[in-house]
C-alpha cells in the first residue's frame, strides 16, 4: 500500500513488549516517564493548535485547516530496545485515574503511520516525522476476499464463545471492513509479541487478515486437542475415585458381613495367611509363600506390588502340590486299553508295557523313591503325520490310569512358555509345564509335549533348551519355574513327545529321551483301523449307523489303496466321511435307499476315479520306466516313506555342453551322490559294456520330479547309477523293481537309514522288488511279516549286482535308442 504524501509531526510513546493495531483502545499507566513524557508533549502541541471557532473532529483534526486538536502520540513497538518501522497514530481520549489508582491516559488507536526522520518538538518526548499508510481494502470486497472475511468470523465466533464472550460475537460480527476485522485479532492473547508486530507491519488488509486465520485456525487445533486430553485425564481421575469409593464400600460390606457371621475383623492378607497354613504345602514352598504373605501385609492397597503378590499365592495355591493318581498296576489291562485303542505300534505299546512292570516291581520292592527321584520315563514318538502319536498319549494315560494333559510346542519360540515370565514383567505367567500340572490337578500326570521337533528359537531365547531341565530324569526332580521360584517334582510326570521329523529335534534333547519310532501302517492293519475305528466313528458324525450303511472290506483296502497314500490314516479317514456323506446326501434327495453296501465298484461312483493307481497297474507305455534312463527310488521324508523316480537323458554333442546337470531342488549330499555315480560309470564303463567315451563331448543331466520338494541325502547313489547306466545302456530298468543306497567310487553300496519305511512305500506303490544294502539286513527284522512276504527283497554289496537285477534284458540284442536332451 502506498503512503500518504502528509507528514505528521508526532511524539513518540514507546511500547516495551506490547503493540497496539488500529481501532484498539488501551489505557496506558502515565508512571512510565516514556509514556508520561509522550502524552505531555502531546497535550501541549495540542494546546497550541486551539483557537475560537474551531473543534477537533472524531480524530483530533480541528476543522478549517485539518490539524490536530485532541493530544496526538505515535505508539511505536520497542522489542529489546529496538523500535519498528511503523507505528500507529493514537489519540489521548482521557487522562485520568486507573483501576488501581494510579494516574493514567486512554489512547485510542487510528491508523498505521511510517515513521520517517526524527524531528524537535516540545516537552521532553522523542518527536518523529510519520506518514499515513494507505491500507484500505477494496470496495466491494472480490468473492475470495469476502469468503475469508466469512471465514475469520466463523473461526472468531467459535473462539469467542468457548470463552464465553457472547457480547464481543456480535462486535465482531458488525464489522466488515477487511483490515480493522484483521486488527481486531490484537485482542487475541494467544497471539505473541512477534506475531502482532507482523500484523502490524503487513499493510496489505487481506493478507494480514490470511495470518489472522491461520494464527487463529492453529489455536483452535491446539485448544482442541488439549480439551480431548484434559477431558481424558478428568475422565481418568474419575474412574480411579470412582473405583476407590467403590472398593471402599466393598471393604466396609464384607466387614459388616463378617461381624454379622460372628467372624474377626481381618485384612485381605489375614485371609491368605490362613489359607497358605491351612494348605498342606511342601515345606519350602509354604516358607516362600509366608514371605511374599508378609510383603502383602506390608504393601498399600494402592501399590502395584499387592497385585503382583495376590496373584502369584493365586497360583501356587492352585497347584495340587499333594495330588497324586494312583498308577493302575493291572499289566494286563493296561495291554488290554493299548491293543483296543490302538491297531499295529507293537514296539511303542511294547515299550509302555515294559514300563509299567517294571514301575510295579519297584513299587511292590519299596524301590519308588531313590533320593527324590522316581525315574520318570521320557518317550519320544517319531513318525510321519496320521499315525497316531497324540492318540497314543492318551491311551497310555487310560492304560496307568493317570490324568492326560496336552503341551502344543509347535511354533513356540519364548523360552518363558517353558519357564515362565519373571514376576517383574506386566502380565507374568508361569510356564506351560506348570499351567499343564495345575490343569490336569495332579503331580504324576501324563503329559504329551506335541510337535516337539516344531520348535523355535530366535532373540527370546531357546525353549528347546529349556526343556532340557524338564526332560532330563536325573534333575527334573528340582525343577524352577522363573515364576513360581520354588522347585516342583516333575519327577513322578510321564513325559511323551512327539514329532515327525527326527533330525529336528536338538541332540542334547534327543538324549535325554528314549526313542520310539512310528514308521507308519501297512495296508492290513490300515484296513484293521478303518473298520474297528474309523468307520464307527464317521458313521456317528454323518448321522448314520451301522444297519444304514455297510462299507466291505474290499472296498476299505481299495480306499487305502488306491486313492489315499500315506504312512498314517489321516487321509483314509477323509475318504471315509466323503462316501458316507454323499450316501447321506443321495438318500435325503431320494437317490438311494437304506441300507445300503459299499463295496469297491461302487466308489468311483461315489468319490471319483482312484488318485494313486501302482505303477505295475498302468499301460506299460505310459510307465515311467517305459525309457531308457528312468529307475525307481526310495525316501523317506516327513510324512513317511515314498517313491522317487530318477530321470537322465544325454545332450546332442553338437548343441550341448559336456558337463554334468542336476535339477530338483537337491541338496549338497545329494549332488555329491550324482558326482560319485558319473565318475564309478566313467572309470568302469569297459567292465560294464557300456559306451562312457563320449561323455567328455555329451553333457549328462540328471533330473528328480517333483521340484518344488527339497531332497537331500546319500541313499539315491545306487538309483541314479541304476538310471545312467541304463541310459548308456539303452536297456530299460524293471518296472516292478525299485532300490535304495549309498554308492562309492569303487562300486560298493553303502547302509542307510529308514528300510522299514522305505519298504513300507515299496509296498504301497506296488512294487514287488526291493534292493537294499547287505549290512542293512538286519533291519528287517523291523519290517511287519506279511510286507516281507509280499517283498522279493535283495540285500547286495556291489553296484554290480545291482544292475544285474534291475536293467532288463535288451530286447533280441538289439540296443535302444538312448534319449538325448533338448
Amino acid at each position: 500500500m502506498a503512503s500518504t504524501s502528509n507528514p505528521l509531526t508526532l511524539p513518540v510513546l514507546p511500547l516495551d513488549d506490547e503493540v497496539v493495531l488500529p481501532g484498539m483502545v488501551v489505557p496506558l499507566d502515565l508512571n512510565d516517564p516514556d509514556v508520561r513524557a509522550a502524552v505531555e508533549a502531546a497535550q501541549a502541541a495540542a494546546r497550541r493548535q486551539e483557537g475560537p471557532g474551531r473543534s477537533p473532529d472524531d480524530e483530533g483534526r480541528w476543522s478549517g485547516d485539518g490539524r490536530a486538536g485532541k493530544p496526538r502520540v505515535l505508539l511505536v513497538p520497542r522489542i529489546d530496545g529496538t523500535y519498528a518501522g511503523i507505528g500507529v497514530l493514537g489519540t489521548v481520549e482521557q487522562v485520568g485515574r486507573l483501576a488501581d489508582g494510579d494516574p493514567g491516559a486512554l489512547i485510542r488507536a487510528r491508523r498505521r503511520i511510517k515513521i520517517g526522520a526524527g524531528t524537535t518538538g516540545p516537552g521532553a518526548a522523542l518527536w518523529v516525522e510519520g506518514t499515513q499508510v494507505d491500507d484500505s481494502a477494496p470496495d466491494p470486497l472480490p468473492g475470495q476476499v469476502a469468503e475469508l472475511v466469512k471465514e475469520y468470523k466463523a473461526l472468531a465466533t467459535s473462539w469467542l464463545r468457548k470463552r464465553g464472550a457472547w457480547q464481543v460475537v456480535d462486535r465482531v460480527q458488525q464489522i466488515d471492513e477487511v483490515g480493522a476485522l484483521a486488527d481486531n485479532s490484537g485482542y487475541s492473547p494467544f497471539l505473541s509479541t512477534e506475531q502482532k508486530v507482523e500484523l502490524l507491519e503487513t499493510t496489505d488488509p487481506v493478507a494480514r487478515l490470511k495470518l489472522a486465520i491461520q494464527w487463529l485456525g492453529e489455536h483452535l487445533a491446539e485448544q482442541d486437542v488439549a480439551e480431548s486430553i484434559a477431558k481424558d485425564v478428568q475422565e481418568g481421575v474419575d474412574k480411579q475415585q470412582r473405583e476407590f469409593l467403590l472398593r471402599r464400600q466393598l471393604e466396609a460390606v464384607r466387614k459388616e458381613l463378617r461381624e454379622l457371621n460372628g467372624e474377626q475383623d481381618g485384612e485381605e492378607s489375614d485371609d491368605y495367611r490362613a489359607r497358605v497354613e491351612a494348605a498342606d504345602l511342601p515345606e519350602k514352598v509354604q516358607e516362600a509363600a509366608l514371605k511374599e504373605v508378609d510383603k502383602l501385609e506390608r504393601s498399600s492397597d494402592q501399590s502395584p506390588e499387592g497385585s503382583w503378590i495376590r496373584t502369584w499365592l493365586d497360583t501356587v495355591l492352585e497347584l495340587p502340590w499333594n495330588e497324586r493318581t494312583e498308577d493302575a498296576y493291572d499289566i494286563q489291562g493296561a495291554k488290554a486299553v493299548l491293543d483296543a485303542e490302538h491297531a499295529g505300534l507293537d514296539d511303542v505299546k511294547e515299550r509302555i508295557t515294559e514300563y509299567l512292570a517294571v514301575r510295579k516291581r519297584r513299587t511292590d520292592r519299596g524301590l519308588g523313591v531313590v533320593g527324590g527321584r522316581r525315574g520318570g520315563a521320557v518317550l519320544a514318538l517319531v513318525g510321519p503325520p496320521g499315525v497316531g502319536k497324540t492318540s497314543l498319549g492318551e491311551s497310555v494315560a487310560h492304560a496307568m490310569g493317570r490324568k492326560f494333559v496336552r503341551v502344543a510346542l509347535g511354533g513356540v519360540r519364548d523360552e518363558a512358555e517353558i519357564r515362565g515370565h519373571r514376576r517383574t514383567y506386566v502380565g507374568a505367567l508361569p510356564g506351560r509345564i506348570v499351567r499343564a500340572i495345575k490343569e490336569a490337578g495332579s503331580m504324576n500326570p501324563v503329559v504329551l509335549l506335541d510337535e516337539i521337533d516344531k520348535v523355535g528359537s530366535d532373540f527370546r531365547g531357546d525353549p528347546a533348551a529349556a526343556l532340557l531341565e524338564v526332560l532330563d530324569p536325573a534333575q527334573n526332580h528340582t525343577f524352577r519355574d522363573h515364576y513360581l521360584e520354588v522347585e516342583l517334582d516333575l519327577s513322578d510326570v510321564v513325559f511323551l513327545a512327539t514329532a515327525n521329523v527326527l533330525e529336528a529335534i536338538p541332540e542334547a534333547l534327543l538324549d535325554r529321551m528314549d526313542l520310539v519310532r512310528l514308521d507308519g501302517y501297512t495296508e492290513d492293519e490300515k484296513v484293521v483301523i478303518a473298520r474297528d475305528h474309523l468307520l464307527p466313528r464317521q458313521l456317528e458324525r454323518s448321522g448314520l449307523n451301522g444297519d444304514e450303511v455297510t462299507v466291505e472290506e474290499d472296498a476299505l483296502r481299495k480306499l487305502a489303496g488306491e486313492y489315499t497314500r500315506e504312512a498314517g490314516v489321516r487321509n483314509l479317514e477323509r475318504a471315509i466321511t466323503r462316501v458316507l456323506r454323499k450316501v447321506a446326501a443321495q438318500h435325503e434327495l431320494g437317490d438311494r435307499e437304506l441300507p445300503f453296501t459299499v463295496g469297491a465298484d461302487d466308489l468311483r461312483d461315489l468319490i471319483g476315479r482312484p488318485h494313486h493307481v501302482p505303477e505295475s497297474a498302468q499301460d506299460p507305455a505310459e510307465r515311467r520306466t517305459a525309457v531308457p534312463g528312468v529307475a525307481t527310488g526310495l525316501a523317506v521324508t516327513g510324512a513317511g516313506g515314498d517313491v522317487l523316480f530318477v530321470e537322465a537323458s544325454l545332450a546332442d554333442p553338437e548343441t550341448g555342453a559336456a558337463g554334468l546337470t542336476l535339477t530338483g531342488q537337491l541338496g549338497d549330499v545329494m549332488k555329491e551322490s550324482a558326482q560319485i555315480a558319473l565318475s564309478f560309470l566313467r572309470s568302469h564303463g569297459a567292465e560294464l559294456e557300456l559306451p562312457v567315451a563320449d561323455l567328455k563331448d555329451r553333457g549328462v543331466h540328471i533330473h528328480f520330479p517333483a521340484g518344488a520338494v527339497p531332497k537331500d541325502g546319500p541313499s539315491a547313489g545306487i538309483t541314479m547309477t541304476t538310471a545312467l547306466a541304463s541310459l548308456l545302456s539303452g536297456r530299460l530298468v524293471r518296472t516292478d523293481v525299485a532300490m535304495t543306497g549309498e554308492v562309492s567310487l569303487t562300486g560298493r553300496v553303502l547302509p542307510i537309514g529308514g528300510v522299514k519305511q522305505k519298504l513300507l512305500a515299496a509296498h504301497r506303490a506296488g512294487v514287488t522288488t526291493v534292493i537294499i544294502p547287505k549290512r542293512n539286513e538286519a533291519d528287517l527284522d523291523d519290517v511287519p511279516a506279511e510286507v516281507l512276504q509280499k517283498l522279493d527283497v535283495h540285500p547286495v554289496t556291489d553296484v554290480r549286482q545291482v544292475l544285474e537285477l534291475a536293467l532288463a534284458p535288451a530286447s533280441n540284442g538289439a540296443q535302444v535308442e538312448v534319449p538325448v536332451a533338448a
